[in-house]
C-alpha cells in the first residue's frame, strides 16, 4: 500500500480522493527534527511552506517517490537533487492563482480608498471625529484608467492582468520568458460573451516609468529585485503590491521611499522576517497588511488538495 505523509495539512476532499484510491494517508504532523527517523517509512510527503525537504533528508528516504508541495513556491525543497534521485517533485501552480490575484487587488482597493487607515481609525474616532475622518479619506483614487505593472507573467500574473483588464486598467507585464499572452475574460454564467485580449510584455524600465500600481508575482530570489535603484525609476507616488515572496522588495529601501514620497503606499502579504516582520512595516500608515494569506481561501485550499491528489494518483496509476 502507498503510504502518504501529509505534514502541513490538506483539504478533506483531497484526503478523501487519496483514501478512495486505497492509499494510507497520515495527517499527524511530524516535527522537522523527527523526519529523518520517520519519513523513510513513506512513499510520498505532502508539504506546504513549513516543512523543509533538503538533501540530507532525501538521502535518508530511499522509498520516497514523490515530494508534493501544496502551493506554488518550491524554495523549501531541494528540487533538482530530488529529481536527480528519481523522486518526482510536484506543486499546484494553477489552484491558487485566482485567490492570490484577488488579494493583490484587495490591497490595491484598500490603499486607493484608504480603507486600511479608515478601518483602524473608525472604531476609536468614528463617533467623535467623523467629519475630520471623512475629510482625511476623501481623496482616494479609482483604478479604472490607471496603469498596472505586473512583474512575473505566469499563471498568477495573468490572473492579475485579467482582473486589471476587466477593471479598465492599462496592463504592462514584465517577464523574461514570455513575449505576449492572450488573456480571456469570461462573463459570469454567460458563454455567449467571451473576450480575449492580447497583452504583450514590455521592458522593465518602461513599466517602472509608467506604472501607477506594480504587483509582484515571482518566486523567491537570492537578492531583492525591487531595491532603491529600481524604486528610483518609478513614478512618484507609485503603489507596490507584494503577494509573492518576502525578500523580493528591499524593505529598508521601501521604508525610505515611503518616507520620501517616492512610493505612495504598499500592500504586503509577505515579509523578509516571517513569522516576525519588521515592526516599522506593521505600524506604517501607508502600508496595507495581511499575514501571508494569498492562497488561503476555502476554494483555493480545496483546489490545491484536489490537484495534489490527482497528480499523485496519476503518478502511481494502478500500482497500489
Amino acid at each position: 500500500m502507498i503510504k502518504i505523509l501529509v505534514n502541513d495539512g490538506i483539504h478533506p476532499d483531497g484526503k478523501m480522493l487519496l483514501e478512495e484510491a486505497n492509499y494510507q494517508v497520515d495527517t499527524n504532523r511530524i516535527p522537522q527534527e523527527e523526519l529523518t527517523e520517520k519519513l523513510p517509512a513513506y512513499d510520498v510527503i505532502i508539504v506546504r511552506s513549513a516543512t523543509k525537504v533538503r538533501k540530507d533528508l532525501i538521502d535518508r528516504c530511499p522509498n520516497l517517490k514523490i515530494i508534493a508541495r501544496g502551493g506554488v513556491g518550491l524554495d523549501n525543497i531541494d528540487v533538482e537533487y530530488a529529481r536527480s534521485k528519481g523522486i518526482e517533485v510536484i506543486n499546484t501552480p494553477a489552484a491558487s492563482s485566482q485567490a492570490v490575484a484577488e488579494l493583490a487587488f484587495a490591497h490595491m482597493f484598500s490603499l486607493a480608498r484608504y480603507l486600511h487607515q479608515s478601518n483602524r481609525a473608525m472604531p476609536t474616532k468614528g463617533n467623535t471625529e467623523f467629519k475630520a475622518l471623512k475629510k482625511s479619506y476623501s481623496k482616494g483614487i479609482q483604478l479604472r484608467g490607471k496603469t498596472l505593472g505586473i512583474i512575473g507573467f505566469g499563471r498568477i500574473g495573468q490572473e492579475t492582468a485579467r482582473i486589471g483588464l476587466a477593471l479598465g486598467m492599462n496592463v504592462l507585464p514584465v517577464d523574461l520568458m514570455i513575449d505576449e499572452e492572450n488573456i480571456a475574460i469570461s462573463l459570469f454564467n454567460n458563454t455567449d460573451v467571451n473576450l480575449s485580449v492580447r497583452v504583450p510584455t514590455v521592458k522593465m524600465d518602461e513599466m517602472l516609468a509608467k506604472a501607477d500600481f506594480i504587483s509582484l508575482h515571482l518566486p523567491s530570489l537570492s537578492k531583492p529585485l525591487i531595491d532603491a535603484a529600481a524604486m528610483a525609476k518609478m513614478k512618484d507616488g507609485v503603489v507596490l503590491i507584494n503577494t509573492a515572496r518576502g525578500g523580493i522588495i528591499d524593505e529598508v529601501a521601501l521604508l525610505e521611499a515611503l518616507a520620501s514620497g517616492k512610493v505612495g503606499a504598499a500592500g504586503l502579504d509577505v515579509f523578509e522576517g516571517e513569522p516576525t516582520p519588521r515592526q516599522e512595516l506593521l505600524e506604517h500608515p501607508q502600508i496595507s497588511l495581511t499575514p501571508h494569506i494569498g492562497a488561503s481561501t476555502a476554494a483555493a485550499q480545496r483546489n490545491i488538495g484536489l490537484e495534489l491528489a490527482d497528480k499523485i494518483i496519476a503518478h502511481f496509476g494502478d500500482d497500489k
